[in-house]
């Protein structure tokens, strides 16, 4: 009996991971616009227009590139939930002293959202410092 547990366990894991990525999508793409410059992965990205794009719907990978097509990253993100869906497309920055973190990101009807990794480099930083979360409005596609 315990073994019939074990299985129905893990086939409930199963399911449900499986469903939650399907849930965090960019259909479309979105795009933002930034006056700072940001951290998207260890990629570090000057101030300007983006574009955000999921890369397939089957893996948790985005890619972010800027609108003249200089500057992109690829950047691991997982799932994330809010108790209500989002009234606007939006992304979430986490600030340690003067360096900006792509956190994550919203989209508009949503209550799933798209939080990245932290990378080493982040991970040291708020070590040493607070963060201070700040949001930019995205344009959902």
């Amino acid at each position: 009996m315990k073994s019939f547990y074990k299985v129905a366990l893990a086939t409930a894991v199963l399911v449900l991971g499986s469903a939650l990525p399907v849930m965090a999508q960019i259909d479309n793409g979105m795009d933002f616009t930034v006056s700072f410059p940001f951290y998207a992965g260890n990629a570090k990205m000057p101030a300007g227009s983006y574009r955000i794009t999921q890369t397939d719907v089957d893996v948790n990978e985005l890619l972010i590139q800027s609108a003249d097509g200089k500057y992109s990253a690829f950047v691991d993100f997982f799932p994330t939930r809010s108790p209500q869906p989002h009234t606007q497309s939006d992304v979430t920055f986490q600030k340690y002293g003067s360096v900006d973190y792509l956190d994550r990101i919203w989209v508009e009807g949503q209550r799933y959202g798209m939080k990245l990794d932290p990378t080493k480099a982040e991970k040291k930083a708020a070590a040493n410092a607070g963060p201070v979360e700040h949001s930019i409005v995205g344009k959902k596609h």
